[in-house]
Order: structure tokens, then C-alpha cells, then sequence
């Protein structure tokens, strides 16, 4: 087995790929969190956001406007957990429970009352690989990070602007102190749930941004409970990068890599069950995050409800 199957080209630029989706909604989390609120119901988020942009495109939609649909499907169920959990004050994990018991029931009684329940695979056009000119044609690096979709290009910028938005600004400044002192933060002026508010449609955004890409630039159709644990992992990833957008990006990838590497082992060593490469990105991830869990500070009011006096 030569060294091309875990850091070859198309093994890399695979990992590019199925980065994308779970940076995403990473960094909706990691706005999320830095804000005191953990949205457990991203999973659900991207499934419904899937479905939007899935049902959009079948129906004869441009594919942008399958993008927004599956964005704003996002920001819609997003605006339904943070009614929970700031106007009601619901814990945060149940919220999000509930949250993703009904993004799946929705997808499957909505998918199967508009194409049956035949097991029909129902395909959409998807955004084509954009290569970059002259770029595309440097040795390795041409093929891992210039020759893919629009999306996976803007993966990048959008990570340097929530860096940028968190330690570089009024608002992110204002963002992390709702996470750590809400309290100091509304003595202050701050509005701890208006601010939390947007974070949790920030998040739903790119949540939402996560499900449409599984759908148009990735699956090129829709299949129940198709988000694959993928909002979890996105949760996982934010703890594994420190709470810090450098490290999400990093954490994203390794999955990514992880997950590509996994497709490859299967192809290449068809003697071996295909169940234990299929767990491989899940372990990598454990063993990483065990070594790394305990020296991690969290925000101090991340899950907390914030009643003000």
C-alpha cells in the first residue's frame, strides 16, 4: 500500500470536500457557543436544510435559489429552539433533542408524501467544480485546493471572517463576553438575548448552509436521516479546536481527511470488512478528543439560561 492512499492528491482533495460541510456548521456552533448556547439541534438543522434545498431543486428551482431555501429552512427551525431556550428558558440539550426528533419526522412524512414510499432515487443537478485557472495546474496543490465547487472555496473566507468578527471586533468582543460573564456583559449595556439570538440564527445559517451542501454540491439527492451524525460531529469539533476558529478549521479537515481515508482503505483492501473502515473517522476523533478534552476551557456560562435580575 503506497503512501498516495492516506496523503495522495485525490485522498486530500476528497478531504477538501467532505471538510466543507461539517466547517460549516462548526462555525455557526463555535458563534453558537462562544455566546453561552449549545445547539445540540444543529443535526437536525442540516437535515431539514437538506430536505428544503432537495425539494427546491427537484421542483425546477435555480440551484442558488435551492441554497437560499435550504439556508432559510435553517434560520426557520433555528428561531424555534432559540424561542425555547430563551424566551422559556428550556435546558439547552433537551431543546435541541427535540429539535432533531422533529426535523426528522418532518423530512420523512414530507419526503414520502411528495415521492413515495417506492425507495426511488430522485436526483438533483448539483453546482459543477469551478477549477481556478493557472492555479488549478500547480503540482498537488492544483488538484487538492483549486479544482472544486464555489462552495468549498468559500469555506475558507467565511472562517477567517468569524475569526476576524470574534477577535477583532466590538461585536465579537460583546459575543464572547454573553459566553463568559453574561451578567457583567448586561450590566454593561449588552443584551444578553438579543445577542444569543443572533448567534443562534448565525448559527442556523450556516447550518443551513451545511444541509444545502450535502444536497447540491455533494449527495445530488435526499435521503432520510442523511445528515449522518454530522451535526454531532460539528459539536465534537468545536470542543476539539478549542472553542477557536483555527482549530475548527484543523479539526475539520482531519475529519475530513479521516473520512476520505476510510473510502480509500475500503477500495484498496476489499478483504477486510467495510464496517471497520466505516468506523475509523469516529475513533481517530475519540482518540484525538480524549487527549485533548480536559485541557480545554469552555466558555464558563455555555449552557447556562440567563434570567436577568
Amino acid at each position: 500500500m503506497s503512501w498516495d492512499v492516506f496523503v495522495g492528491a485525490e485522498t486530500m482533495a476528497a478531504a477538501m470536500r467532505l471538510a466543507a460541510p461539517l466547517l460549516f456548521a462548526a462555525l455557526g456552533e463555535l458563534v453558537c457557543e462562544r455566546s453561552g448556547v449549545l445547539n445540540i439541534g444543529l443535526e437536525g438543522v442540516i437535515l431539514i436544510s437538506a430536505f428544503s434545498a432537495f425539494w427546491s431543486a427537484s421542483a425546477g428551482a435555480p440551484l442558488p435559489l435551492a441554497l437560499v431555501s435550504g439556508v432559510l429552512a435553517g434560520c426557520l427551525l433555528s428561531c424555534l429552539f432559540a424561542l425555547f431556550v430563551l424566551r422559556y428558558r428550556a435546558d439547552q440539550v433537551v431543546a435541541g433533542m427535540a429539535v432533531n426528533i422533529l426535523a426528522l419526522g418532518l423530512t420523512g412524512l414530507f419526503y414520502r408524501a411528495a415521492f413515495g414510499m417506492t425507495g426511488r432515487m430522485v436526483s438533483v443537478d448539483n453546482f459543477a467544480t469551478r477549477p481556478i485557472p493557472l492555479l488549478c495546474e500547480l503540482p498537488y496543490l492544483g488538484t487538492v485546493l483549486f479544482q472544486h465547487n464555489w462552495l468549498v472555496y468559500v469555506a475558507g473566507p467565511i472562517a477567517l471572517g468569524v475569526g476576524y468578527m470574534l477577535y477583532r471586533t466590538r461585536a465579537g468582543l460583546a459575543l464572547r463576553a454573553l459566553g463568559d460573564g453574561p451578567r457583567a456583559a448586561d450590566s454593561l449595556g449588552i443584551p444578553v438575548l438579543l445577542g444569543r439570538a443572533a448567534a443562534i440564527l448565525f448559527g442556523g445559517m450556516m447550518g443551513g448552509l451545511a444541509g444545502s451542501y450535502l444536497v447540491l454540491a455533494h449527495a445530488n439527492t435526499f435521503v432520510e436521516g442523511m445528515s449522518a451524525g454530522r451535526g454531532f460531529i460539528a459539536v465534537v469539533l468545536v470542543i476539539l479546536g478549542a472553542w477557536r476558529p483555527g482549530g475548527v478549521v484543523l479539526g475539520a479537515v482531519f475529519f475530513g481527511w479521516a473520512t476520505a481515508l476510510q473510502y480509500r482503505l475500503q477500495a484498496t483492501m476489499t478483504g477486510v470488512p467495510y464496517l471497520l473502515f466505516q468506523m475509523l473517522p469516529y475513533v481517530l476523533v475519540l482518540v484525538v478528543l480524549s487527549g485533548v478534552v480536559g485541557r480545554r476551557r469552555a466558555p464558563r456560562a455555555l449552557a447556562m439560561p440567563y434570567v436577568k435580575e
